[in-house]
């Protein structure tokens, strides 16, 4: 089992505004939206080879989305480092596997695998 990619996500309570911000302002560009059509709850935006992913959310917020190959795995292999599982792995219905945790000093992960 191996984690492939991290990349931070924060919360916002205007998707929009701060979707606006990031492309006008700092040159990111759009690479994904769910849903596709209408109004998004997520977005992932790209500069250079970096991402940053953008929720809607009434609470700001931030937390570490990491990619695994098996998300059940890498639920097992955090619980037994030490972190503190907040949400069992579970499908998405935008074709992923889904688990979030906390690590022990406390900042949010968001543990992700493809379905």
């Amino acid at each position: 089992m191996a984690f492939t990619e991290a990349f931070p996500v924060i919360t916002v309570a205007d998707l929009p505004a701060a979707v606006a911000f990031y492309t006008d302002g700092l040159g990111f560009t759009e690479q994904y939206r769910f849903p596709a059509e209408g109004e998004p709850v997520f977005v992932t935006l790209r500069l250079g080879r970096s991402e940053l992913g953008i929720g809607a959310d009434a609470t700001a917020g931030h937390e570490l989305c990491v990619y695994a190959d098996d998300c059940d795995e890498a639920v097992a292999r955090l619980r037994a480092a030490g972190a503190e599982i907040l949400a069992e792995p579970a499908d998405q219905p935008w074709g992923e596997r889904l688990a979030r945790a906390v690590d022990p000093g406390g900042h949010k992960l968001m543990i992700l695998s493809k379905l």
